[in-house]
């Protein structure tokens, strides 16, 4: 009887794994043959690349062609509240659709290899850890949470904080009214919609540390920038920024 319970549940967690995880590659819908394999193939995997164009040291804008590494005009005219931002690679390709599918199709088992690709690109990048204390996530509306049923940042931020041997604090930052998506409004008036929705909650859980925010993407960086303000005004003594892309 024992072996046949065994075989049972065998067939019974292969069912279940076959329901949770596709048997095709979602990005170039190949099969998945390697044991291991899950939601994309490691093939799509090879494809994620960190971005080696030349960017700016402190914001992190990348620049096209070649060339040295070199302040942007924004930053040498008006120091961002961001001391650092470092982002993996451009919002496009095989890494605009692994996140578009962590991100709205609840694969949130690709956090892991995500934080796993910028874990490798940053690890030895001094600029943003030197005296970093922790991690903080960029925060979803409970309502916007409860929607997708987990916040991508905070799972990204959980996994890096594991590697880089960091406290991850969440609930401290939090975003008090819900407002549209970001992704679904032009650059102009996305600024506007973030104004004023984030909150320091608990700020001795912050004050006086050097923080590094964690976010999927950055487009126009309106939502990094409040955070931060929000952030610096609860007493943090300074705030840097982990993404994985830049649109």
């Amino acid at each position: 009887m024992t072996g046949f319970f065994a075989r049972t549940a065998a067939r019974a967690g292969a069912t279940i794994g076959l329901a949770l995880f596709p048997s095709r590659c979602r990005v170039c819908q190949s099969w998945l043959e390697i044991p291991g394999e899950r939601v994309v193939c490691g093939a799509c995997l090879t494809q994620l690349i960190p971005e080696r164009s030349p960017a700016c040291p402190c914001c992190g804008t990348f620049f096209d062609g070649a060339g040295e590494s070199h302040y942007c005009g924004s930053c040498l005219e008006s120091p961002p509240l961001i001391s650092r931002h470092r982002s993996y690679g451009r919002y496009a390709g095989v890494l605009k659709s692994i996140i578009l599918l962590y991100k709205f199709q609840r694969y949130s088992v690709l956090a892991g290899i995500l934080a796993d690709r910028a874990y490798a690109a940053f690890r030895k990048d001094e600029d943003l850890w030197l005296g970093a204390q922790a991690l903080v996530p960029v925060p979803l509306h409970p309502k916007r949470e409860r929607e997708r049923g987990f916040n991508q940042s905070a799972l990204l931020a959980r996994e890096l904080a594991r590697k880089c041997g960091l406290a991850t604090v969440e609930k401290a930052l939090i975003r008090t009214r819900s407002a549209p998506p970001q992704s679904t409004l032009e650059a102009a008036d996305r600024a506007g919609n973030v104004r004023g929705v984030f909150e320091v909650r608990r700020p001795e859980r912050i004050r006086g540390g050097v923080i590094v925010l964690v976010d999927d993407v950055c487009t126009t960086g309106a939502t990094l920038k409040e955070c931060a303000a929000a952030l610096l005004g609860a007493g943090a003594g300074e705030v840097r920024a982990v993404t994985l892309a830049r649109a």
